[in-house]
């Protein structure tokens, strides 16, 4: 068996876990996210031409997972991860360039890829007889209902879900309170950043945990950021080999998990090149990448709601990758798309180019549009249009089709609890009362 990795918090305590406990726990012990001693390196001839994308997700992942028993399940945990493609496709209105779809998964967005992936990661890693263990997920919109996905009905799991109410698309809200069983819904009254701030306070707190076991299910988790970089290196290894050049990614950015992905896979040695980050009018990011210090705030609501985001969490890994700010600034770039701006991108392509975006995917579709030089260039695709209907049907006047797996979802009755945006009430809602406890199989 190869020598472990292990992995130490952004924070810098001491502890070192396996890829099995930082899975796991999903935050380490002093509150950090957990990153890897060093990340791995990988050449492009280390990967089979000919590979699918889970054959390339377990040849890259697979030092991450070295020296745990995982790792001989890492293809099995792979192929039912990604069973369902990320299209690397042209763009005919922009020769040379050409868009990465995340969406054809079961809830239509690129978290179904890292959700499934980490719950296939948990079935394998659960003990006989072990306490039932509850999974929190803060969501802006996507991630709530790719986990809820994954995670529906797997046995010795329960999953609450988190999220702004008022501040996620209808449909997006439709499909976080949609399935029932072991997965319960919560609309916050309050915004995004409230809901990631309660998950981090309910893991952090250890009486909380002793009474109630908990892990997490957002891009803090290594379980769901390290499947993240399998598109990225598939995409971007299929370009090398086609045209001998890097791949260039403008990502739409909120929590910063997507994007670190690319940043990592391009770290490690893959043909990655120049990486936009596309935000919209939360500007956190771009004015930090503009040269000011980097200081989080509220969260602004906008179309874009998945990418309301004021305190991006994985800014911590970014930062424990580039630990000093100018190296940092010079590894990317990143811009503000406001949502005028956005309602112009989805009419205008709708119209001229007959291509219909998801606001999310507008603000990056912007950045390239602005580009003189677009070759080269891949606009990364983060959700189906059809999960904004509200936003997107009255910019381009008439409707859009809805994939069969998001028209099951849509079919079935919803209901979510209201809660108060506090750590306390959260807090209290897990302590283990009857009224909303049961025993799961």
């Amino acid at each position: 068996m190869s020598e472990p990795l292990l992995y130490h918090s952004t924070r810098g305590a001491a502890h070192g876990a396996g890829i099995g406990e930082a899975i796991a726990a999903g935050l380490a012990p002093d509150g950090g996210l957990y990153v890897p001693e060093a990340l791995p390196s990988r050449r492009p001839d280390d990967f089979d031409p000919d590979g699918t994308l889970a054959d390339t997700a377990a040849r890259l992942l697979r030092p991450f997972f070295a020296g745990h028993a995982l790792a001989a399940e890492l293809p099995a945990i792979c192929a039912e991860a990604f069973c369902f493609d990320a299209p690397l496709r042209p763009l005919p209105q922009h020769p040379g360039a050409a868009m990465l779809e995340l969406f054809h998964g079961p809830s239509a967005a690129f978290k179904d890829f890292g959700a499934r992936f980490l719950a296939s990661c948990f079935r394998r890693l659960r003990k006989a007889g072990e306490a039932p263990l509850t999974i929190l997920v803060a969501t802006s919109g996507d991630t709530g209902a790719a986990v809820a996905a994954a995670f529906h009905r797997q046995p010795g799991v329960e999953v609450v879900i988190l999220y702004p109410d008022g501040l996620v698309s209808p449909r997006q809200a439709h499909q976080l309170g949609c399935f029932g069983d072991n997965v319960r819904a919560l609309r916050v009254a309050g915004r995004f950043d409230d809901c990631q701030r309660m998950v981090k306070a309910a893991l952090n707190d250890t009486a909380l945990q002793a009474q109630r076991p908990l892990s997490s299910a957002n891009s803090i988790s290594l379980g769901r950021l390290l499947p993240q970089m399998a598109y990225y290196a598939h995409a971007s290894l299929r370009w090398w080999r086609e045209h001998r050049r890097p791949l260039n990614f403008i990502v739409p950015t909120g929590n910063l998990g997507n994007a670190l992905a690319a940043v990592w896979v391009r770290e490690m040695g893959l043909p990655v090149g120049a990486i936009e980050l596309a935000c919209n009018a939360n500007e956190t990011l771009p004015d930090y990448f503009a040269g000011t210090p980097y200081a989080p705030r509220a969260a602004v609501a906008t179309l874009a709601n998945a990418m309301d985001v004021g305190a991006p969490s994985n800014f911590e890994r970014l930062r424990w990758t580039f630990p000093y700010d100018d190296d940092l600034r010079g590894q990317l770039s990143s811009h503000s798309v406001d949502d005028d701006t956005i309602r112009a991108t989805v009419r205008r392509h709708a119209l001229e180019h007959g291509e219909v975006f998801c606001p999310h995917t507008a603000t990056a579709m912007h950045r390239l549009d602005l580009r003189q030089e677009k070759a080269d260039w891949a606009v990364v695709s983060t959700a189906h249009a059809a999960k904004f209907e509200s936003v997107v049907e009255p910019l381009i006047g008439r409707g859009v089709a809805v994939p069969p797996a998001l028209q099951a979802m849509l079919a079935r009755p919803a209901q979510a609890e209201a809660i108060e945006a506090s750590d306390d009430a959260l807090k209290q809602w897990l302590l283990p009362q009857p009224a909303h406890v049961r025993r799961l199989g």
